[in-house]
């Protein structure tokens, strides 16, 4: 019954803030349309054979030769953009999560390794942390992308590594605080296992933190991977990722087709901010001092 009423005194003081509200609205629309993409789009943008280059660059509203209406225009390809930006949508959750899942699993487990541990280990992977952190994350994935090349596993390995240290850090703070309680202490002297002190006892506890830092990360993967898509560095030219959308309409800005760049990256600013806000929410929700 405790998680139950931990899980609705949550949300009530969540659904205090209409913004935050707003936000989780439309980053759940958002979730819905990508997980319902192949229903919801009039057309599959990875299917070659219902592209035609005669519907390219046509302006929003305009009948296609497949009979229906392309309500955002299309793309250089022929593809319906409404359909793109959707899948586009798709992959940038699916990088941005992925990576954020990951870059967490491994930075939280060093992070508290450190901290438990301490000695030689501990300045150790701090100073690995510190030296990460001294460089721009969008610099270290760039050349990462550049030495790993395209496709989407080499695009989460090099956000991965651009991002795990944040989580390191967090983690290690927290876990700094935790080590030094009395429960720990109690648990070491019964003894229980070191592992199950630190994966039952001491990460539990730092959760609160690195779910903060997840949701900016989350959107940090997101505006990552369509700068590096952008560029020509992320994900291949197949994959119509917002990036790459973005990057195939820019040349046309000029000519009056605004459509194939300007509308993925509305989509691309809304959903970073969507996931922005609600974080922001979160974060003042389990640190009532950050409360503006």
């Amino acid at each position: 019954m405790r998680a139950p009423r931990a899980l609705a005194a949550f949300w009530a003081e969540f659904s205090e803030s209409r913004i935050a509200v707003a936000a989780l609205a439309v980053l759940l629309v958002i979730v819905g349309l990508t997980i319902l993409a192949p229903v919801v789009t009039p057309q599959d943008p990875y299917d070659l054979a219902s592209l035609d280059l005669s519907d390219a660059r046509r302006p929003p509203g305009h009948v296609g030769t497949g009979g229906y209406v392309h309500l955002l225009g299309t793309d250089a390809q022929g593809r319906d953009l409404l359909s793109a930006m959707i899948y586009g949508l798709r992959i940038s959750l699916e990088m941005g999560m992925l990576a954020g899942a990951i870059a967490l699993t491994i930075g939280a487990t060093m992070g508290v390794l450190a901290a438990f541990l301490g000695g030689r280990f501990e300045a150790l992977v701090m100073r690995i942390v510190d030296l990460q952190l001294s460089f721009p994350a969008i610099l270290l994935a760039l050349v990462l992308s550049a030495l790993l090349g395209k496709g989407k596993g080499q695009l989460v390995a090099a956000l991965v590594a651009a991002q795990y240290a944040y989580f390191a850090r967090t983690a290690h703070g927290a876990a700094v605080a935790e080590r030094g309680k009395d429960y720990v202490e109690a648990a070491l002297s019964v003894p229980l296992p070191v592992r199950r002190v630190i994966f039952r006892h001491i990460l539990p506890n730092c959760l609160p933190p690195l779910i903060v830092v997840a949701t900016v990360q989350v959107a940090n993967s997101i505006a990552l991977e369509a700068t590096l898509s952008f560029l020509g560095l992320g994900l291949p030219a197949t994959e119509p990722s917002l990036g790459m959308l973005i990057a195939n309409g820019f040349q046309y800005l000029l000519s009056g087709r605004y459509w194939i760049s300007i509308y993925p990256g509305i989509a691309l600013i809304v959903l970073i901010v969507s996931i922005n806000v609600v974080g922001d929410q979160i974060r003042d929700q389990l640190n009532p001092r950050l409360k503006r």
